[in-house]
């Protein structure tokens, strides 16, 4: 899958990293033939800066039930640099979203997600995702979503 294998950490900065949330990686995976799932087989074949965060890696591995595929899929996903929370600073920063969102009355259903939306708003990365939480995130926080529309591109 992805060519490059270098780990970063979320608060020192980068140029332009897109972050592929669980949702879409699920469809690619599973082969869905849905707009997402195609969209990350084209980002994967463009070299695109696709990045993970060990949350995301962690969920898409959990969910695997097959040994070989496990093994095969966990090494592909390696291959992706990784955007690693920065301690408390974005446990702090998670639970900031949370309450912002539960303040202006929605309802974040995953903590995992207030994670990676703090991940992606330290590191200036755009979020791929196919899940209405982010969507509520992007309401309250400057987070940047990649979005499937070329017009958005």
């Amino acid at each position: 899958m992805g060519g490059r294998s270098q780990p970063t950490s979320a608060h020192t900065g980068h140029g332009f990293v897109i972050l592929v949330d669980t949702s879409v990686w699920i469809e690619f995976l599973e082969g869905r033939g849905s707009a997402y799932d195609h969209r990350l087989a084209e980002l994967i074949r463009a070299d695109a800066p696709i990045v993970l965060t060990e949350v995301i890696y962690c969920e898409v591995l959990q969910g695997i039930r097959d040994d070989t595929v496990y093994a095969n899929v966990r090494e592909s996903l390696q291959a992706f640099p990784m955007l690693f929370l920065d301690g408390l600073r974005s446990v702090d920063h998670a639970a900031t979203l949370y309450r912002t969102c539960r303040r202006k009355g929605y309802t974040i259903r995953s903590t995992l997600d207030c994670l990676i939306a703090a991940v992606c708003l330290e590191a200036g990365a755009e979020l791929f995702h196919h899940d209405r939480d982010f969507d509520v995130l992007a309401k309250v926080a400057h987070l940047q979503v990649y979005r499937l529309s070329p017009a958005g591109r």
